[in-house]
C-alpha cells in the first residue's frame, strides 16, 4: 500500500476494502466456483492446505465443511491421513509457488487425489498440477500479476484482498453446499464443537 495515497479515516478505509473485495469477486467465475463444489460434494475425503493467513482461511472453511458432516483433515495435523482415489485436496494460495504447497499438489496428484486450487496466479506450479483452479484476482507479495501481464492493484497491505476474497468465496461455497446437501444451520450447530 503506497503511505501517500493512503485512506485517512476508518470510513475511507472501510469503502476501499469493499469497493475492492466487490471488484474483485464480480471477476471470480462461477462456473469455477460451482465446479468447486461439485468436487467437493464428489470427494470422499476433502483435504486442505494453505500457509499463512491464506492457511487460515482455509482451516476455517474445514471448520465448516466439518460441520457440514464432510470427511474433511487439514493437512499437517497429526491426525490427518493417506490422501489416495476419491479424495480432493484443495489449496489455497495466492501465489501458488510456495514450495510445500507445491510438494502437496503433487503427492496427492502422484496419489490418486483430485486437486483444487483457489488462487490469483492460474499460470502457477500448483495451477498446473490442479484439476480445478478458481482465479481470484488480486495482488499477493509474490505476484502483481494475473493471467496475461495484466496487473493487480490494492491500496490493502500485501495479500489482504486475496485472503479476504477467499474467504468470502469459501463462505459462499459453503452456502452453496448447505442447498446441495440440504443442510440447515440447524443441523450445522449440532456439529458445533461441545468441548468449550
Amino acid at each position: 500500500m503506497d503511505n501517500e495515497t493512503a485512506p485517512s479515516s476508518f470510513d475511507d478505509i472501510r469503502r476501499t476494502i469493499l469497493d475492492e473485495m466487490r471488484r474483485t469477486l464480480n471477476q471470480v467465475s462461477c462456473e469455477e466456483v460451482e465446479a468447486l463444489v461439485r468436487e467437493v460434494t464428489g470427494a470422499q475425503r476433502v483435504f486442505v492446505a494453505g500457509a499463512g493467513r491464506s492457511g487460515l482461511v482455509m482451516r476455517s472453511f474445514a471448520m465448516r465443511l466439518a460441520q457440514l458432516g464432510l470427511p474433511v483433515h487439514v493437512v499437517g495435523e497429526t491426525t490427518t491421513p493417506a490422501v489416495g482415489p476419491g479424495d480432493l485436496l484443495l489449496i489455497g494460495s495466492g501465489s501458488g509457488v510456495t514450495e510445500r504447497l507445491v510438494h502437496y499438489a503433487g503427492k496427492a496428484a502422484e496419489a490418486g487425489a483430485r486437486v483444487a486450487l483457489a488462487t490469483a496466479s492460474p499460470a502457477s506450479p500448483v495451477a498446473r498440477i490442479a484439476d480445478i483452479v478458481v482465479v481470484i484476482p488480486a495482488p499477493t507479495p509474490k505476484s502483481t500479476k494475473v493471467s496475461g501481464d495484466r496487473e493487480l492493484r490494492s491500496r490493502q497491505p500485501m495479500g489482504t484482498l486475496f485472503e479476504l476474497s477467499l474467504g468470502v468465496m469459501l463462505d459462499a461455497s459453503v452456502m452453496l453446499l448447505m442447498a446441495r446437501l440440504d443442510e440447515t444451520e440447524s443441523d450445522m450447530f449440532d456439529r458445533h464443537a461441545n468441548l468449550e
